[in-house]
């Protein structure tokens, strides 16, 4: 299926009524912030995946998207979106993993600068179109090793990273403003928690939250 093939508007299982049924999904798994209710509401899920999941795409649940990777759980996405905006509005994000797109798209919603960072070439491609089709015009795309962030384009307001590893590299600790928030899934692969890190001058406030389950952080690029 191309790009131009899919209907950002949606039908069928797609449709506004199915959209809603998540909605109400998040409100119930503890969801508050009203605007990023909107923006799960308006974001159009099915087009970040292959036609086949089509009728999956308003499910709470994990999809995969090719080359081992998945599009995370909507819940995933709201709450590591309602945590990043919980104390202030970001400006400037980097993310860490563009995966499909879906999380770019979110976090692009909120208006701010976002630069996202991807190890696997042709998700990035197919990311980079869907969100230009969208009309997001202020995301900034990257073909790198996340583990070393974008320090060309430092500090960010807040720093966003879709895969799980046992520590956070402190090359994004260093590229967060201060005042910044990171929030990104921390432990081994079976046992991870989302974990909030708040950066106030040269100190780092650490929290552990919500039990989760991400692909694993890997280190260098796929073309």
């Amino acid at each position: 299926m191309t790009d131009s093939d899919i209907n950002i508007n949606g039908i069928g299982m797609t449709s506004a009524r199915t959209r809603e049924r998540l909605v109400s999904r998040l409100r119930e798994a503890g969801i508050t912030d009203v605007g990023i209710i909107d923006i799960m509401r308006s974001t159009p899920r099915h087009f970040f995946i292959d036609e086949a999941l089509a009728h999956q795409a308003y499910d709470d649940t994990a999809l995969p998207i090719g080359h081992g990777q998945t599009i995370s759980q909507p819940w995933v996405v709201a709450r590591m979106t309602e945590l990043l905006v919980e104390k202030s509005e970001p400006k400037k994000i980097l993310e860490i993993g563009t995966g499909c797109g879906y999380q770019t798209a979110v976090l692009a919603a909120l208006g701010a600068e976002v630069y996202s960072v991807e190890r696997i070439k042709p998700l990035q491609e197919q990311a980079r179109k869907r969100i230009a089709a969208l009309g997001f015009g202020k995301v900034h795309f990257k073909h790198a090793d996340g583990g070393y962030g974008w320090a060309s384009e430092a500090p960010f307001d807040a720093i966003l990273a879709a895969c799980g590893r046992p520590d956070i590299p402190k090359e994004l600790l260093e590229q967060l403003a201060d005042g910044g928030r990171l929030v990104m899934p921390v432990g081994e692969r079976d046992q991870q928690w989302l974990t909030v890190v708040d950066r106030i001058g040269d100190e780092y406030q650490t929290t552990q939250l919500d039990a989760v389950r991400f692909v694993p952080f890997q280190r260098g690029i796929l073309k």
